[in-house]
């Protein structure tokens, strides 16, 4: 039996599932086998992906649009992917045109997944590789700091000098949150 599923990110009026819905009914699911998320992909919770997961029993083939609406990322779409072979379940992603059901599905599944693990190998390598360029520049990167330097060694004279923070905050112009969470950060009252 084909099971359906689909997912939008947003529960509003912005997004909707007719799209999808009308192509897993196009490619033979039954509308009361086809199960929804309104939700993002990267969470957890999704209420409709478990129900789906629970109902489909071996021999049936869940069925989405696209590969994207499955899994929030390529690990975890393959680890939904696992769990369905496990149970003899079969995958097929419309879109994509790939069908795990079959052995050449299966394998093109595979070779995505091992494509996809190669890239974010490059990526990672490349961002470090950057960022250690960038430390040897002296580039620290990051939020620049809320009070520049030269004016938290002067506030921080101040208040050793027994100036409130209040005081430091009307004198210095600057907010209370800013100036506990610099004090924070300098560990030195």
């Amino acid at each position: 039996m084909l099971i359906g599923y689909m997912r939008v990110s947003t529960d509003g009026d912005r997004q909707s599932t007719d799209l999808q819905r009308d192509a897993l009914i196009s490619a033979g699911v039954d509308e009361r086998n086809i199960f929804e998320d309104k939700a993002s992909g990267a969470k957890d919770d999704r209420v409709g992906l478990t129900k789906a997961l629970e109902y489909v029993k071996e021999g049936d083939v869940l069925v989405v649009w696209k590969l994207d609406r499955l899994g929030r990322s390529l690990p975890h779409l393959i680890e939904i992917i696992s769990q369905l072979k496990s149970k003899g379940v079969g995958f097929r992603s419309l879109t994509e045109g790939m069908d795990t059901s079959s052995p050449s599905g299966e394998l093109l599944f595979h070779v995505f997944g091992a494509l996809a693990q190669f890239e974010r190998s490059l990526i990672q390598e490349r961002v470090n590789a950057g960022l250690a360029a960038a430390r040897k520049r002296g580039r620290i990167g990051g939020r620049p700091r809320a009070i520049p330097q030269e004016k938290m060694d002067t506030i921080l004279e101040a208040l050793n000098n027994g100036m409130s923070k209040a005081a430091v905050c009307r004198t210095f112009e600057v907010k209370r949150s800013t100036l506990i969470d610099s004090l924070n950060r300098t560990k030195t009252i």
